[in-house]
């Protein structure tokens, strides 16, 4: 990298990850600054740009859109962190809004704890160029740009070469978020249908929140991707078959999370049983503690009428008496209730 070009690089505006020209599968120098790179890729045959972007300010995303020619209202919902997934044609571009996922690590599931975190990609691809728009955390694209500059074969396809890159790694961290949360299932039905039930409603609904947030990310996904798959006129053959790929993965991805739902649905439906078993058991044992006082609460109330005519009145052990009577039905009652399961 020249001396110059090493300036422009320093004063690169915030947000600029990298940008590098690429021509027939091999990176062409160090950073550019992204006009400098665009004009490059335009005067070179086979070359195009990849442009980086964390987190763009609306200023520098305004600089961007007149560098490249980008549509306004394209610029305006990249500008949107939380996008529904999509691609779409705007002229001879393509726009993808893709969600970007990873699984947060927690010691155990509790009623606040976050399972999924998630962010968002946008990409813009011409003919010349690749523009990705990364927001919030998860999702970083530098191991997509080292990995692809190690397959010169794949990246000299072009800008949808990243594309492909892009979308595989996405898809593939969607799998391994989902064999994550299947961990969390797991440990949420053995703790439901435990000897010793701990988990508390709360913590189911937590998880199907956080199972909604990722199918949010996901599913939306599908009628997009099946569409790059089927159109043999938009997309080169040889990736149009990686893609049809990444769609079966998204797909086994899709019904994973369709049959977590259906358990957690489950689950909660089961601990709701449990829930009421328990209260129809506590409320059998007060009533057979109330039936027990009841009956002592019954022989106290006529024995303290004070009537003058009444058995055993007047006989000197009446009142040990009475009290063997009380103690021995409570006993009685006890036993009854016991084995009846209701104690």
């Amino acid at each position: 990298m020249t001396a110059t070009a090493e300036v422009r690089w320093a004063m690169a505006p915030t947000g600029v990850v990298d940008c590098a020209v690429y021509v027939e599968g091999a990176r062409d120098g160090g950073p550019r600054a992204y006009p400098d790179a665009y004009a490059v890729a335009q005067d070179t045959p086979g070359a195009f740009v990849w442009l980086g972007l964390h987190e763009p300010t609306p200023e520098v995303m305004a600089d961007v859109a007149i560098v490249f020619d980008l549509d306004d209202l394209a610029v305006e919902h990249a500008l949107t962190v939380h996008s529904r997934p999509t691609i779409q044609r705007f002229g001879e571009v393509t726009y993808f809004a893709l969600r970007t996922t990873s699984y947060v690590e927690h010691p155990e599931l509790t009623a606040t704890s976050e399972v999924v975190e998630s962010g968002s990609i946008t990409v813009f691809l011409g003919a010349r160029y690749v523009i990705t728009i990364r927001h919030g955390a998860p999702g970083a694209l530098g191991g997509v740009r080292t990995s692809l500059q190690r397959e010169p074969d794949l990246l000299a396809r072009g800008p949808w070469a990243v594309a492909y890159a892009i979308c595989q790694r996405m898809v593939d961290n969607y799998l391994d978020v989902s064999t994550a949360i299947e961990a969390d299932v797991d440990a949420l039905e053995a703790h439901v249908f435990g000897r010793e039930t701990s988990s508390r409603i709360a913590h189911i609904y937590q998880l199907k929140r956080e199972l909604m947030e990722f199918k949010r990310a996901v599913a939306p996904l599908q009628r997009p991707m099946a569409s790059i798959v089927d159109d043999p006129g938009q997309v080169p053959k040889e990736i149009r078959r990686r893609f049809r790929q990444i769609d079966n993965t998204l797909q086994r991805v899709v019904e994973r999370i369709a049959a977590f739902d259906d358990m957690l649905q489950s689950l909660l439906q089961a601990r709701l049983a449990q829930v009421a078993v328990d209260q129809n058991n506590d409320m059998r044992k007060i009533a057979a503690w109330a039936g027990i006082a009841a009956l002592q609460t019954a022989i106290a109330g006529i024995y303290g009428m004070n009537f003058d005519f009444m058995p055993e009145l007047r006989w000197q052990y009446g009142y040990p008496a009475i009290l063997v009577i009380m103690f021995g039905s409570a006993y009685g009652l006890y036993r009854l209730f016991r084995k009846s399961g209701w104690l």
